[in-house]
């Protein structure tokens, strides 16, 4: 067997195209240019790509894509301070606080980053870390759905791909990826219908005892664990649908948490690194944005 490939740049390729449209149209109708402002403290590498990357997918969806760059050695008192600016700022629509902090930042004393995403208006909280919005999503009627998960449901539903009634594991616990994840399949309903919902939801990770039997009973299986190439093909059901959110590099390649080329002789249907699930976190990000102009000028 020879795993189906799922291309996410396809899919988040379409999902921009449609925001855009639904971005012209709402400006059309009178609505505000939707804004994303990003706020980038310290120099990551990485992170800068990540921002260019959002402020060029928002130029080309017609939102504002604005970036706030502060030192690594901006203090907590002050980055909080800054949220709230934009809190109170009735032009910013999407707020966006670029992950991960620097270790050695709040002038060497580490931020405390719940604490500062806590502080995101949850009107305004694009990534749908607020508690306000967990909490909106765990009991089935979300205001935002977070976008690495709302993502792979958008992907699963465009590529033809049930999961009701089948048994989803998903490999990896944090509150970005793993947690909401299963939250989202477990529900009776959600974005892309009762298909890509309905699913037996086992929520596994690094202490789940016999990991590898535990994945094998996957009808699908999700893995966001942070760890290259953790995922072996001995892990993985004949038949199962595979979806790789990891991204590391290792040397010079970049890898996800699956090992690919033995996972998909096995898998029905699997996400490459990179061009699988990557692309489809800032489709989702602009359609957040989108929304959250459209509650904004509501309430």
């Amino acid at each position: 067997m020879t795993a189906d490939l799922l291309d996410g740049k396809r899919v988040a390729s379409e999902i921009r195209a449609e925001v855009a449209e639904k971005v012209r149209q709402f400006v059309r109708d009178g609505g505000p240019q939707p804004c994303l402002t990003a706020v980038l403290v310290g120099e990551d590498p990485a992170s800068q790509v990540y921002v260019r990357n959002k402020s060029r997918a928002c130029e080309k969806a017609g939102i504002d894509g604005r970036t706030l760059r502060l030192d690594a050695e901006t203090s907590q008192q002050e980055l909080l301070e800054t949220i709230q600016t934009l809190n109170d700022d009735p032009g910013v629509h999407g707020i966006l606080v670029q992950l991960p902090l620097p270790v050695g930042g709040n002038q060497g004393k580490g931020f405390d980053e719940r604490a500062i995403l806590d502080t995101v208006a949850p009107l305004k909280d694009v990534d749908a870390f607020s508690p306000v919005n967990v909490g909106l999503l765990m009991q089935g009627r979300p205001r935002f759905l977070p976008c690495t998960p709302h993502g792979i449901v958008q992907l699963l539903h465009r590529c033809n791909l049930s999961v009701a009634g089948k048994h989803v594991v998903v490999v990896g616990r944090s509150d970005i990826v793993g947690k909401p994840m299963a939250m989202m399949l477990a529900q009776r309903d959600g974005s892309c219908g009762s298909e890509i919902a309905n699913a037996t939801v086992t929520l596994a990770h690094s202490r789940t005892a016999d990991l590898k039997s535990v994945c094998k009973t996957a009808d699908c299986l999700i893995a966001a664990v942070g760890v290259p190439e953790m995922i072996r093909g001995d892990m993985i059901r004949e038949g199962a649908i595979v979806i790789d959110v990891g991204i590391n590099r290792v040397g010079d390649k970049l890898v996800g948490d699956v090992a690919f080329d033995e996972a998909s002789k096995i898998a029905s249907a699997i996400t490459p690194v990179p061009g699988g699930v990557g692309p489809l976190t800032i489709a989702m990000l602009l359609h957040n944005t989108l929304l959250a102009a459209k509650l904004q000028i509501q309430s």
